[in-house]
């Protein structure tokens, strides 16, 4: 489908959700979450995407729902719900999705936008980057599964400290409190994400796929676990990726996975 506020591109393995409402720093309207979800189902549908990179044209990742387009005041009640089920459905997808999610923050990622960053499965950041979530302060609430996902990740007396007091945190310190997974210098980030992604989209995707979806659920319990995980290993066992794997160790060499 032709997108207006996005750019979807797919380079062999790695596909990117650039998002492309540069001039109000990427902000968050109906179309940009209907273009988001279009390009999230887009790639999981193709078989050689391995990895989802987000990210965004500018100075921006995004910086959340575009104040202004609120501003006029023009939804009913029951529409300002179905753009929030909207918002939350965005960050559901990231969540689920059977291929890993990358987000790549190379400039301000606020409300809505930190939350589509914490959704997925890494966040790669611009040292100069920031992230924060100003919700509490502006008499609104944070949304996607956040309150879940972010004490996971950081801890829950900083996980408060974010939700509640709107500090915000670049990527050097986000990096340090297990928020990001790294920070670059600016002008080897993009080297950076490249090279991590590349690193993600060789690994085995059935493989990928079963550790992203036990990861991404904390509440499993060990009984569970322990069933879930060997029925994994018992369905990864019978592919032709599983082979190679065994003789690449044997023959000592890189396996290069097919999905099979």
């Amino acid at each position: 489908m032709p997108y207006e506020t996005i750019i979807y591109t797919r380079r062999d393995a790695p596909a990117e959700i650039r998002f492309n409402r540069s001039q109000r720093l990427n902000a968050v309207v109906e179309q940009f979450c209907h273009e988001v979800l279009a390009a999230l189902h887009a790639a999981e549908d193709d078989d050689q995407v391995r990895v989802i990179v987000l990210t965004g044209e500018g100075r921006a990742f995004c910086v959340g729902a575009d104040l202004k387009e609120h501003g006029k005041g023009e939804r009913t009640p029951r529409q300002q719900r179905d753009y929030l089920v909207l918002g939350n459905e965005v960050c559901r997808r990231i969540q689920c999705s059977r291929l890993p999610v990358v987000a790549a923050v190379n400039g301000f990622a606020s409300g809505a936008g930190a939350e589509m960053a914490i959704s997925s499965d890494f966040i790669l950041m611009k040292e100069s980057a920031l992230l924060w979530l100003p919700e509490v302060s502006i008499g609104t609430f944070i949304g996607g599964g956040v309150s879940g996902i972010l004490p996971r990740l950081v801890g829950l007396a900083r996980a408060r400290e974010l939700i509640m007091t709107d500090r915000r945190v670049n990527g050097r310190e986000a990096a340090a409190i297990g928020l990001a997974l790294r920070a670059f210098d600016d002008e080897k980030f993009e080297a950076g994400v490249d090279e991590f992604v590349q690193m993600l989209a060789s690994k085995a995707p059935l493989s990928m796929r079963f550790a992203k979806e036990h990861l991404n659920d904390p509440g499993r319990s060990l009984e569970a676990r322990l069933i879930t995980e060997l029925e994994s290993l018992r369905a990864c066992m019978v592919t032709a990726d599983w082979q190679e794997g065994v003789d690449d160790f044997a023959e000592k060499r890189r396996p290069v996975f097919t999905g099979r």
